[in-house]
């Protein structure tokens, strides 16, 4: 599995995009164990790798986000020791990391090693971090639905349709307190596609009502929302963020290798 990695990141002679690819097949493989863990009973993949990973948006992401479904199966300190003990099985050398004080419980998996040998770093202790993050208090009304993807290998999950993705990419775009460009690039991608795509408003407004206040913000005013905060961004700070993820190993989105 290491072998294949490095093997992958070596067809790539951008560094930018042998680097996105690496990591993007790290995130396969964290995807991969926790179906194997049928961590998917319990949780929806949500968030920007999830929209990558499910309709080929044709930018890099750096981490994997989750939201809690279902309690009851819920163990994410021991899928992230499996997660560790597959790495180390496939030649990789991880570390893992747990924390579940707050109600984001957060992963982190740190490689040692790869970056020196893939040709991406002069220093062999450097090392490549995989960061999970669960919410176990996610805003109500989300839709699920079940997938399967074939990218480097086949497996299933459990997601937010795209109407709910939408919503989650609307809340972060109005309520984050600093600009991130990613967010803007994927509201773009969003108001491109035909049929359009409509924001899953329920949620919308639980997400809202949690972050801001209970009727700080109405839902299906996200429009104007949205057109307040353009107003106020430098889109050389947008562009200068959104860049170094863009995939330009190929027109549909993908790096090379799967």
């Amino acid at each position: 599995m290491k072998q294949l990695a490095l093997a992958l990141a070596a067809k790539l002679t951008d560094p930018g995009q042998a680097l996105n690819c690496l990591r993007e097949y790290l995130q396969v493989f964290v995807l991969g164990t926790l179906h194997d863990c049928e961590a998917f009973r319990s949780l929806a993949f949500v968030g920007e790798t999830a929209l990558r990973f499910l309709h080929n948006i044709p930018r890099f992401s750096e981490d994997l986000d989750f939201s809690l479904t279902n309690a009851d199966n819920f163990t994410g300190e021991k899928w992230m020791n499996k997660l560790k003990a597959e790495l180390s099985l496939s030649g990789f050398e991880p570390e893992a990391t747990w924390n579940d004080r707050k109600s984001v419980h957060i992963g982190w998996v740190r490689l040692s090693s790869v970056l020196h040998e893939a040709g991406l770093s002069a220093f062999p202790s450097q090392k490549l971090a995989i960061k999970l993050e669960i919410d176990t208090n996610p805003p109500a009304g989300a839709h699920c639905e079940r997938h399967v993807i074939t990218r480097f290998r086949t497996f299933a999950i459990q997601h937010y349709d795209l109407s709910s993705l939408l919503a989650g990419k609307i809340h972060a775009a109005i309520t984050r307190k600093y600009i991130k460009g990613r967010d803007w690039y994927d509201l773009l991608w969003y108001r491109s596609q035909r049929p359009p795509v409509d924001p899953n408003l329920a949620l919308l407004q639980n997400a809202f009502d949690q972050t801001q206040g209970a009727g700080s913000l109405i839902a299906r005013n996200w429009v104007e929302y949205v057109r307040f905060r353009l107003d106020s961004v430098d889109f050389d700070v947008i562009a200068a963020d959104v860049l170094p993820f863009l995939d330009s190993a190929s027109p549909l989105g993908r790096c090379n290798g799967y």
